[in-house]
């Protein structure tokens, strides 16, 4: 199973994560990391989650079809799309699908007193 964990990280936290992997040439995990609890939840909005839950763990996937799927309209579907392809979240096949290449999602961060 491929799991990817979203989480938050500063910019400098994710460079480190990045340089060990490219240092001790160990695999990290997938991550996907943003700088702040505000921005996560920007990108992920009820609807955008619904995106993703649609497309754990099916592969490559044509806009119309997720628009049918989630009982969406595609302009919708595509707007919300496009802002996960670029945040990174989803990938677009080299034939034009969408894909998120995971079968899990796992999402970490902590909130603490200010």
């Amino acid at each position: 199973m491929t799991t990817v964990k979203i989480c938050l990280a500063t910019p400098e936290e994710a460079d480190a994560s990045i340089l060990e992997a490219l240092e001790t040439g160990v695999p990290q995990e997938s991550v996907i990391s943003f700088p702040s609890i505000d921005l996560l939840w920007k990108t992920f909005t009820p609807k955008r989650w619904e995106v993703i839950r649609a497309m754990t763990g099916t592969g490559p996937m044509a806009l119309r079809e997720l628009a049918r799927r989630l009982g969406r309209d595609v302009k919708g579907v595509h707007t919300d799309a496009q802002l996960l392809l670029n945040c990174g979240v989803l990938e677009k096949t080299p034939d034009g699908q969408l894909e998120f290449p995971y079968d899990a999602v796992h999402v970490d961060f902590m909130v603490r007193a200010a």
